[in-house]
């Protein structure tokens, strides 16, 4: 606007009877007027450069009356508004240029049928990046109707980071050079490029959509350089079983997009499918059940014939898959059950013991309940709690006990609603449980943190034996059969029920054990925890 407009407003503002967003209005409309008068011009250019400096002369002009005047106020206001300062400088910087119409974008690559069609000016695009060689771009191809098209941008990677290249476009050219049609070829060709490397490109136009993230516990080890399935190897994200996983892209049936949660880059990780497909054609080594029950006892005429853990069971977890989980991050809490876990023999007990004298107020444990008659010196309650025959079977039948077995006629087993008793109470329930169990213990009902006592090596084991006879701990010295069959169970524990453990200690020493138990359990209460997302919505 020149001058004379802006005073003329000045002049007639008097005259509104309203306030001075109609003022506005008006130079818009005057603006848009003086724009029509020059449409039929090949050249585009702004009415005036120096908006800002017209704008600093009104308001000059304005302060006299600003105090006297409400609507003077007012558009001084709106004018010296940050918004309304930044959009005339924007103005300003481009009315200081004069652009062109763009002429028509070249389509001699395309067939005859394409070209007779309409083609809008940027159907072919030419994107410059700037990279130093060797450097990965973020980005893998497939070919589609012999065209290199790309199949997936990696979240945070360069060209994710640029947005100039999306999901579906067709590369046609790099640096004035064709492509191919070889995915591995055009790969090689980018990462060998260095400084300023220019793509023709066919947009898609797709349409983006934000991706569901997530995060997941990872319950395999993954090294993408020995995957020969892979679409680039070099795009890949190793990981370790346990590791947390935050999935960007899930959209690919076989490949999602993932980094770790302490940061660094986007890579591709194999879907659940896709490493569904691969272990199912994988041998497990996990025959439990030709060791027999994972309960039998370390020596003895008696033996025990377990019913809800039957081998039976143990071969249906032997077809359970886990891959991930998917979990979410919560404040620091406290469990309601500790869940210990270990071979016979590896002294679980001895730690469970040992939690509760050291703080009984904050530990307690169920009471086992059995169906052989009390002795002269039992009391109900006390030891064990007594139950028919009748009665345990209508209950085992119902689904009331967490496990149960047959020792020498008589049924054993630990009843649910006696860990609701310790844990309405308060208390840390800690249980003292076969894995089987974890299947049912391992909701948010129960809020268990799992623990793994693992047994350490042969030597070691055979060496605590020995020093806890001397010290006469236990009186029972175990053969070398029983200490390998401990140790063997022990692995065969942790690769069958591993994806389940919250925490795994090697019991090579009673008082280490204990002390990094008790530490575990008091960073429960102060820091934030990955739980699975099933306890938490």
């Amino acid at each position: 606007l020149s001058r004379a407009v802006s005073l003329s407003i000045l002049l007639l503002c008097p005259y509104f009877k309203t306030n001075w967003f109609q003022v506005l209005n008006w130079i818009c409309c005057v603006i848009e007027l003086q724009a029509h008068e020059q449409f039929e011009e090949p050249k585009l250019e702004a009415v005036r450069e120096n908006n800002v400096e017209l704008v600093q002369d009104i308001l000059k002009e304005l302060s006299p009356i600003a105090h006297s005047s409400q609507a003077a106020d007012e558009l001084v206001r709106i004018l010296k508004e940050p918004h309304f300062q930044s959009l005339l400088e924007t103005h300003d910087s481009v009315a200081s240029k004069n652009y062109e119409t763009p002429p028509p974008s070249p389509c001699s690559f395309m067939d005859a049928a394409l070209n007779n069609q309409p083609v809008p000016p940027d159907a072919v695009r030419m994107v410059g990046i700037r990279k130093v060689s060797g450097e990965h771009l973020g980005v893998t191809f497939r070919v589609e109707n012999g065209e290199l098209v790309i199949a997936r941008i990696l979240h945070g990677g360069m060209i994710d980071q640029q947005g100039l290249l999306h999901v579906g476009d067709i590369i046609k050219e790099v640096n004035g050079k064709e492509v191919g049609n070889d995915p591995k070829v055009l790969q090689e060709m980018l990462k060998e490029a260095s400084g300023s490397v220019v793509l023709k490109i066919l947009p898609s136009y797709q349409e983006p959509h934000t991706a569901r993230q997530a995060f997941v516990k990872c319950h395999f080890d993954y090294d993408p350089s020995h995957d020969n399935l892979i679409p680039c190897k070099e795009a890949g994200l190793s990981f370790n079983s346990g590791d947390i996983l935050q999935i960007f892209n899930q959209e690919d049936l076989n490949w999602w997009q993932a980094c770790h949660i302490e940061g660094g880059s986007a890579g591709l990780i194999p879907s659940q499918l896709l490493e569904e497909k691969r272990k199912a054609f994988v041998k497990r080594d996990l025959e439990l059940a030709t060791a027999g029950p994972l309960c039998a006892g370390m020596g003895g005429k008696k033996k025990k014939r377990m019913m809800y853990l039957t081998t039976k069971n143990a071969e249906f977890d032997r077809h359970e898959l886990k891959i991930y989980e998917e979990v979410a991050k919560v404040p620091p809490f406290r469990r309601k059950t500790l869940v210990l876990i270990g071979a016979q023999g590896v002294g679980r007990r001895s730690l469970k013991n040992k939690l509760m004298v050291s703080d009984s107020q904050r530990y307690g444990t169920t009471i086992p309940f059995t169906s052989r008659k009390p002795k002269v010196d039992e009391r109900d309650g006390q030891m064990y709690s007594f139950m028919t025959r009748s009665e345990m079977e209508c209950d085992i039948k119902n689904g009331r006990f967490l496990e149960h077995g047959e020792y020498d006629g008589n049924f054993y087993g630990t009843k649910i609603s006696s860990i609701h008793e310790v844990m309405d109470t308060g208390k840390i329930c800690i249980l003292d449980v076969n894995p089987q169990a974890l299947k049912v213990l391992r909701t948010s009902e129960f809020l268990p943190y799992v623990v793994f006592i693992e047994a350490p090596d042969y030597e070691v084991l055979k060496a605590m034996n020995r020093s806890a006879i001397e010290l006469g701990v236990v009186t029972k010295q175990m053969t070398d059969s029983e200490l390998k069959r401990t140790v063997d169970e022990s692995e065969r524990i942790k690769r069958a029920y591993g994806h389940y453990f919250d925490l795994c200690i090697i019991n090579d020493g009673h008082e280490a054990a204990f002390r990094t138990l008790r530490s575990a359990l008091e960073k429960l209460t102060t820091e934030q925890q990955w739980v699975p997302v099933n306890w938490v919505f």
